[in-house]
């Protein structure tokens, strides 16, 4: 049997959603072990003088607990 962790990281990119999704995995792995898996619980972007500065995610990454 194995037991998991839900945790929540925001990361953002000037490129679009999808940047933003794979930097947040990526600086996941880079702390946290056993990552299995991530869903985008929120999207937005940040506006400034009518255009999209950057777009940002909201990620619940799940991580297997050692036992």
């Amino acid at each position: 049997m194995s037991i998991a962790r839900v945790t929540e990281i925001s990361a953002t990119s000037p490129e679009s959603f999808e940047a933003a999704t794979r930097a947040g995995i990526q600086r996941a792995n880079e702390t946290l072990r056993n990552v299995t898996s991530a869903w985008v619980k929120e999207q937005r972007v940040s506006v400034e003088n009518g255009e999209i500065r950057h777009f940002q995610v909201n990620l619940m990454v799940t991580f297997v607990l050692e036992d």
